[in-house]
């Protein structure tokens, strides 16, 4: 079980300040007039204490308290370039960040939770000690901001008043991470202690990218301490890495839920958009895939956007559960980002009125951004993640150099997007009716389909099995992607699974309002359907269709083909959509291809699970009950029909 604030705090410990006293004292001495008088309208002592700590532990040249005025917001954008951690480019309001060329992704391997002698985390994680984790803290952040300018950050993760937001420190050096922070969450200086008392907790994220040397980069660390919700970053320049905000505090929303949610409350991986359905419905969804699979996408697929890639729920006072995004901005990965697939988020990043930071792409002679996939005429020249670059560039080891890296990015804000909406702000959240999971799945499950009930539904999620994508530095193959959350999940997925299980189980929740889960997968390629080639059977727009029938069938306007995987699509509800949706013809071959049950694919996936979860500690029986009743109703399916059973042969029964 998490105990909080069990163990030192390493912050406190290394900088030694202990009372409010010191704390101010500090603060006359390290803060000019300016900042000082910003810095005395907060009272808080936890805050205050941190936040000293933190300058008298990394020993900043200069410490500037962000309150988030415009004002504000133009001196660190103006810092990053002064520091060369951006660049202009030729649209306005359009800059350009390198990370270093070995550090275009998470570093999963220098990744590490702090942990209590006695504490288990996810048997997918790495972990030090906490002694271990002070002395290489104190050797390796102590001092390591002399003479940088200290940003101090005051964000709240989620609107203001949610019951589910969590207020959060950013403290860093780098310009870079504090301009992105500025697009991608909300700055609550004036509210922040407000809602620290509210809500009773705030995370602490410290950051310092050091001397931003390759040669420093094995020294990297990231440390996430979950008994004190503190966050230590450094020698590392990568979002992923550095903007705490993000995924290290999404990392201190799970541990929250799962261990203080009391089946309430979740912390996930998802998209939320709303989709329209007939006479002016709105039907909320939320769903979860790997970093690189296509949330973005599926997202922006929606009529209503509020986030791309992390939702925080809880179950409310009527019943219903509720999502609202962390996030007020996209950290999209543009690779394969399209006028076809993404023509909203296309129009943003080609026309001006945005203010966009773009990261590892390439750069043109004329200072415009390009990137694999985009649909458009490349460079032939440039300079790009790898540095100079012309077509033909090979590395070190010989390989070619692509135009951008697979994990370039671009850093906006939600609402310069057409399809925004504004119950991205509400503080009750939107009503979630669909739960979604996904990954790059090429060979084995259909595009959509729905489980049979809520503990069937958590089970699509422990099931995710993706192909590893550029977001993990080194990751390759296919492998498995529980929830899409894995990554960020700190204690024992068996403490997880039964938060989920508790949640969407929960009684809490009205049977009417109960949301439907399932599956979504637009990978599928020809060879696995009985064609050839990986080109996908289908297209990226193809989800508006999946989406407009989960939105029909959430509300018992659809019927469905009843599988032991759950149901599936009829072909006479999906016709129409396709062609009232994204005005597409679908033929019933198609629809064949894609809705037949490829039998020993799934059962592999079966088996895969069922061996994987069965070597993990404390794993509610139910899952494994699930999976059995799959793998006997798929056995018996094949014993009737043979390895490939079509939608016609199962309404046959």
């Amino acid at each position: 079980m998490l105990k909080k604030n069990e163990g030192i705090d390493i912050v406190k410990e290394l900088g030694g300040i202990q009372t409010v006293e010191e704390a101010q004292a500090l603060f006359e001495q390290r803060l000019d007039a300016e900042h000082l008088a910003r810095i005395r309208r907060l009272s808080h002592p936890e805050v205050l204490i941190k936040i000293a700590n933190a300058i008298a532990m990394c020993d900043p040249g200069r410490v500037y308290i962000n309150t988030g005025t415009d004002a504000d917001r133009a001196f660190i954008r103006q810092l990053a370039l002064n520091k060369g951690e951006e660049a202009v480019l030729a649209m306005d309001g359009h800059t350009i960040h390198y990370d270093l060329k070995e550090e275009q992704g998470r570093i999963i391997d220098r990744t590490y939770y702090i942990a209590n002698p006695d504490e288990k985390i996810s048997s997918l994680a790495n972990k030090i000690l906490r002694d271990d984790a002070r002395t290489v803290v104190r050797e390796k952040m102590a001092g390591i901001m002399n003479g940088a300018t200290m940003v101090v950050g005051l964000y709240i993760r989620g609107p203001v008043g949610a019951a589910a937001s969590n207020p959060a420190l950013e403290i860093t050096s780098s310009a870079y991470v504090s301009h992105s922070a500025e697009i991608l969450y909300r700055n609550a200086f004036d509210d922040f202690e407000k809602e620290v008392e509210r809500l009773g907790h705030f995370y602490t994220n410290v950051h310092s990218e050091g001397l931003n040397r390759p040669e420093d980069l094995p020294n990297a660390r990231v440390f996430m301490d979950r008994s004190h919700r503190t966050t230590y970053s450094f020698n590392c320049t990568y979002a992923g890495n550095t903007l705490l905000l993000k995924k290290g505090n999404h990392r201190f929303s799970v541990d929250k839920a799962v261990y203080e949610g009391k089946g309430l409350e979740l912390a996930e991986h998802m998209f939320i958009t709303g989709i329209d359905g007939p006479d002016g419905r709105v039907t909320w969804v939320a769903g979860a895939a790997p970093s690189g699979c296509g949330k973005t996408t599926t997202a922006m697929a929606g009529n209503h956007f509020v986030g791309d890639d992390l939702a925080q729920m809880w179950i409310d006072g009527n019943k219903s559960v509720r999502s609202i995004n962390p996030e007020c901005g996209i950290f999209g990965i543009v690779e394969d980002v399209n006028r076809e697939g993404d023509p909203m988020l296309m129009d943003r990043l080609r026309n001006p009125g945005s203010e966009v930071i773009w990261s590892n792409v390439l750069i043109d002679e004329d200072g415009v951004p390009h990137w694999k996939g985009n649909g458009e005429t490349p460079p032939t020249r440039g300079r790009n993640f790898h540095g100079p670059w012309k077509k033909g560039l090979v590395d070190s080891g010989g390989k070619e150099v692509p135009i951008s890296h697979p994990n370039a990015r671009c850093t906006i804000a939600s609402s310069a997007l057409a399809n925004y909406s504004d119950m991205a702000e509400a503080a009750e959240g939107v009503e979630t009716r669909v739960i979604t999971y996904s990954g790059r799945d090429s060979d084995t499950m259909p595009p959509v389909w729905v489980a049979k009930n809520s503990a069937h539904g958590v089970v699509i999620g422990a099931c995710i099995v993706s192909a590893a994508t550029a977001t993990e530095v080194g990751a390759t193959g296919v492998k498995r992607a529980p929830w899409a959350n894995a990554p960020f999940i700190p204690g024992a997925l068996g403490d997880y699974m039964k938060a989920q299980f508790d949640f969407f189980g929960n009684a809490a929740i009205a049977e009417n309002k109960r949301p439907i889960m399932a599956g979504l997968n637009y990978f599928l390629t020809h060879e696995a359907r009985g064609g050839s080639g990986t080109k996908l059977l289908g297209e990226k727009k193809d989800v508006k269709a999946w989406l407009g029938w989960l939105e029909r069938r959430a509300h018992g306007d659809v019927e469905a083909i009843d599988t032991p995987i759950g149901f599936i699509p009829r072909y006479e509800d999906l016709k129409p959509l396709f062609e009232t949706l994204i005005d597409k013809a679908y033929p019933k071959e198609l629809y064949e291809r894609q809705f037949s049950l490829y039998i020993d694919n799934i059962l592999a996936r079966n088996d895969l699970q069922t061996t994987a979860y069965g070597k993990e500690e404390n794993i509610p029986q139910l899952l494994f009950d699930v999976l059995g009743e799959q793998r006997d109703g798929l056995i018996d399916l094949k014993n009737r029909f043979g390895p490939v059973v079509t939608p016609d042969q199962l309404l046959e029964g």
